[in-house]
């Protein structure tokens, strides 16, 4: 079944989207799960602002949606190469923040995908677009994602530097992963780069030419009987996580309960991308009367022409670790200074102290004061 061309009209490219991708036209982030060796791929169009993210991580899942908010992406879908068996997929989270789209194999049969995909399919995000080949062996339902320009592709658990996905559960198949690879891959430009699903030792990228010459199972003069033996003779243990994650997986990762467990119950935390709890100033300008305001700057800045926050704690950050008894218990912390950058410091140590309701005040005063809220002190005529 031929399904059309997924193109959601979400543009809002931004200056620092179009910077962080260089001279490309395209910006490609690769980010790692060191728990499952599984990288991540978030790419974005900068010239329209749309974005797609391939084979996100249940647990990481705050991590990501923070490059894509700092970036300014629309995430156009999330893109699962197949139904993972070692760790859960972060799809459903993410389409339940940003309204993606859940694409996976139409043959996986999974419940709550959007975008069921089938060999010939494209997934456009702005002016780019991803050509889906199937690539079945490792499982029935593998996909390889292959950019416009072919300069690219997202192996998944199919292909992986000098090496390949195991064939010996869940409708695996050596000899299809072979015509798989041989057929499909392999025939890409040699100058393709190969993006895999997996690394265990730290390599991060291939290309076509180096795994048709080195790849340990099927490169070099290797054939069809040589591929089949070596992978019938491996002898891998049992995949650890696949009684939780296959289940999970084929619900795209929707939690059997509705709750997140990333999220903080307590108010609407954002994780930056260097991890950190922040709250934005509106949020916490309508919420003050139930949090403990710290202030890290120095007392010269405090009651300085900057001004305060009306009823917030001064506690200079040098003083901060041995004064950490003066914060109370009983309310929730958020850490602010002029611009988020010291108070970003105060958040983590708070953090390590083992206080859990606690968050930046995402730009600090700063941020505090372009929207309007009110600072006590402040001097609205200094420079």
């Amino acid at each position: 079944m031929k399904h059309p061309e997924l193109n959601v009209s979400a543009a809002r490219s931004t200056p620092l989207l179009r910077a962080a991708a260089g001279a490309s036209g395209l910006l490609l982030r690769q980010c790692f799960d060191a728990d499952t060796g599984t990288y991540t791929y978030l790419l974005a169009d900068p010239a329209s602002g749309e974005g797609v993210l391939i084979d996100p991580v249940f647990s990481q899942h705050g991590r990501d949606l923070a490059l894509i908010r700092e970036l300014g992406i629309a995430l156009v879908a999330t893109l699962d190469t197949h139904v993972h068996a070692d760790h859960v997929s972060g799809a459903w989270l993410l389409q339940r923040a940003t309204g993606c789209a859940i694409g996976l194999a139409e043959r996986a049969g999974a419940e709550n995908v959007s975008l069921p995909l089938v060999e010939g399919d494209r997934v456009r995000f702005g002016g780019r677009q991803l050509a889906v080949l199937a690539t079945p062996g490792h499982t029935d339902g593998c996909l390889t994602f292959v950019l416009d320009d072919q300069s690219a592709a997202f192996t998944g658990d199919a292909l992986l530097i000098r090496g390949c996905g195991r064939c010996d559960f869940q409708q695996g198949d050596a000899r299809t992963l072979y015509r798989s690879i041989t057929s499909r891959i392999f025939p890409l430009p040699e100058a393709c780069l190969l993006y895999p699903g997996h690394d265990y030792s730290g390599r991060t990228v291939s290309s076509v030419a180096e795994e048709k010459a080195f790849n340990a199972r099927l490169g070099g003069s290797a054939n069809e009987r040589d591929f089949v033996g070596y992978l019938e003779n491996m002898k891998l243990p049992h995949p650890g996580r696949i009684a939780e994650a296959l289940p999970a997986n084929l619900r795209c990762g929707r939690p059997l309960l509705e709750s997140d467990p990333a999220a903080d119950s307590w108010a609407p935390v954002q994780r930056s991308y260097a991890g950190l709890p922040e709250l934005e100033p509106a949020w916490v300008a309508v919420h003050r009367h139930a949090l403990t305001l710290v202030d890290v700057r120095g007392a010269e800045e405090f009651d300085g022409p900057d001004g305060h926050l009306a009823g917030s704690l001064l506690i200079p950050l040098p003083e901060l670790q041995e004064r950490l008894a003066e914060i109370p218990l009983e309310r929730p912390v958020v850490l602010l200074c002029h611009s988020g950058c010291r108070s970003a410091l105060a958040t983590q140590l708070l953090l390590k102290a083992g206080r859990d309701k606690v968050a930046n005040l995402r730009g600090g005063l700063r941020a505090w004061e372009v929207e309007g809220l009110a600072l006590e002190g402040a001097d609205r005529g200094a420079g």
